[in-house]
């Protein structure tokens, strides 16, 4: 068996992950960290410190905001969309009592005999 090369020290203690979601957000703040090293101790790729850079720009602080606004567009339709489904729902309801209310027999009732 091979001996790991980073010690204790090198790595924030971490639970074991319960889902992949939490295992990938494990892993990129892994990343995050050993990048921001890499940049402290002036080791960094430049592929590592243009990726940053980028981030800074206004440009991409610009998309970001979109993608936000979007998101928020989205789920503004998907409730809009759960509203309307209610609305048809009572809507129905209140034609059904309706009926029920003027006499009119739809055949589900219970039918009387004189």
């Amino acid at each position: 068996m091979g001996a790991r090369k980073t010690s204790g020290a090198d790595l924030p203690a971490m639970r074991p992950a319960l889902t992949p979601e939490a295992r990938e957000n494990q892993m990129i703040s892994l990343a995050m960290d050993l990048v921001e090293k890499r940049i402290r101790e002036g080791t960094a790729s430049s592929a590592e410190t243009t990726h940053f850079l980028k981030l800074a720009t206004s440009k991409t602080m610009l998309e970001k905001q979109k993608l936000e606004e979007e998101n928020k567009l989205l789920r503004a339709k998907t409730e809009a969309i759960n509203a309307a489904k209610d609305n048809e729902e009572l809507y129905l309801e209140v034609l059904k009592s309706m009926k029920e209310y003027s006499g009119e027999d739809d055949g589900e009732g219970e039918e009387y005999e004189c």
